[in-house]
């Protein structure tokens, strides 16, 4: 059976894990039953051995800050470069996604133009139309995002996969088998409508209109199908390399 870690790297509002569970129960629901699943908390556990010792990685969004540069932050990061080394496959989401660049010698940082959050639309380029995770979806379609840092740059041997008008690095990947995604597959509607009621007030003083953001909550199908979609990368060995024609 397949071995999968999740690194947990934070925890989501605590007036949501009563009703919808913690970050990695998200994830837990959303990926292949067939793997076998493991949950580390970075955040005070000790990694989960080499990165080698598991068939797929996948890093969980934070309320943390990558910028802020955490001990536990830096030392995932560097073991993450080790496992893009090592071409394990590796799922960044959010803090996940922004985590990996700076690992990989990218920046993350503060967005300039503030907070994203709610649903909405992502466009993939060209180089999605043959990535081995993104494949077949359609060129754009709405996905479940909240954050106020991004990835700044991207690093030297990315290739971008998905944009929008907001967030210019939405989803890349490096090498073989690792890619980083700003928005949340493991987010379904009433888990970001719940988030963006804990926001009102704060997205209210920032000049956005919670109560639109709320109401335009939509199902993301696609941009959930992805964390089935690395689950059966993972389950049938190592992709196959875009590059290779």
């Amino acid at each position: 059976m397949a071995r999968v870690v999740i690194l947990k790297t934070g925890n989501t509002y605590p007036s949501l894990l009563e009703s919808f569970g913690d970050f990695d129960s998200w994830f837990l629901a959303r990926l292949a039953p067939e793997l076998d699943l493991h949950v580390v908390d970075v955040t005070v556990d000790d990694l989960p051995g080499k990165p080698g010792d598991w068939d797929g990685i996948v890093v969980t969004g934070s309320p943390a800050m990558v910028s802020d540069r955490a001990p536990w932050s830096e030392n995932t990061g560097a073991w993450l470069a080790e496992a893009v080394a090592e071409e394990v496959p590796v799922l960044g989401v959010c803090y996940g996604h922004q985590l990996l660049a700076h690992a990989l010698g990218g920046e993350a940082g503060y967005h300039p133009r503030g907070r994203e959050t709610g649903t909405h639309q992502v466009e993939l380029l060209d180089a999605a139309m043959d990535d081995p995770l993104f494949e077949g979806l359609p060129q754009t379609f709405p996905a479940q995002l909240t954050h106020r840092q991004s990835v700044l740059r991207l690093p030297e041997n990315a290739v971008l996969l998905g944009r929008n008008d907001f967030e210019p690095h939405q989803a890349f990947r490096v090498g073989r088998c690792a890619w980083g995604i700003q928005f949340h597959p493991e987010f379904s509607a009433e888990v970001m409508r719940a988030y963006l009621k804990v926001q009102a007030p704060d997205l209210e003083k920032e000049g956005l209109d919670a109560k639109a953001l709320i109401e335009n909550v939509l199902d993301a199908p696609n941009a959930t199908s992805l964390l089935g979609r690395f689950s059966q990368l993972v389950l049938n060995g190592q992709p196959k390399d875009p590059t290779d024609h």
